[in-house]
């Protein structure tokens, strides 16, 4: 990520801490980061992954979008990039990315907010999608959804793969 990207990134997430009422340590403390890489990150220093950037976002209770939506780069590491395309407005909330995931790549995302499912199509190549022990093997323009909520992963074998990923958070109101 670039560091106007980083910059806007921190502050966007220094203001959405600040409006929930979060200190910098007790958001730290709930979302299992380091204060220290919290701090560095709201100064626009640092280099988050993306499992650090979800963790954020499941404790201010705001989708990943709301979170990343200030940058227009996508955000990555270890082979995978992620860039928001579009956010639904309606509830429940929708968002959309595109992702892309390198060769020989394994990502083990941990679970999204309670309730959340996702939905993989593959637009080039092949992938490995769905929650832990549970996956399916999807080829170009084949889709798998999913109750994201829990531990999942995305994995390639020796090719590029382009997926458009869906994610729909809990209705709003509505308990489990």
């Amino acid at each position: 990520m670039d560091q106007l990207s980083l910059e806007t990134l921190g502050r966007h997430l220094q203001s959405l801490r600040v409006a929930r009422g979060w200190s910098l340590s007790g958001l730290a403390a709930a979302a299992g980061v380091a204060k220290s890489n919290l701090s560095r990150l709201e100064q626009g220093n640092g280099n988050p992954t993306l499992d650090t950037i979800w963790r954020l976002a499941v404790q201010l209770n705001v989708p990943f979008g709301n979170l990343v939506a200030p940058i227009r780069v996508p955000v990555g590491e270890e082979g995978v990039q992620v860039r928001l395309v579009d956010q639904g407005g309606d509830n429940p909330r929708v968002d959309a990315y595109w992702m892309s995931c390198a060769p020989n790549t394994t990502r083990m995302a941990e679970g999204h907010t309670p309730g959340t499912v996702e939905s993989v199509t593959v637009i080039s190549g092949q992938l490995e999608v769905g929650v832990t022990g549970h996956s399916q093997h999807l080829r170009a323009g084949e889709s798998h959804t999913f109750d994201a909520d829990q531990p999942h992963l995305y994995r390639t074998r020796e090719a590029w793969a382009t997926l458009l990923v869906t994610i729909v958070y809990q209705k709003e109101g509505e308990e489990l």
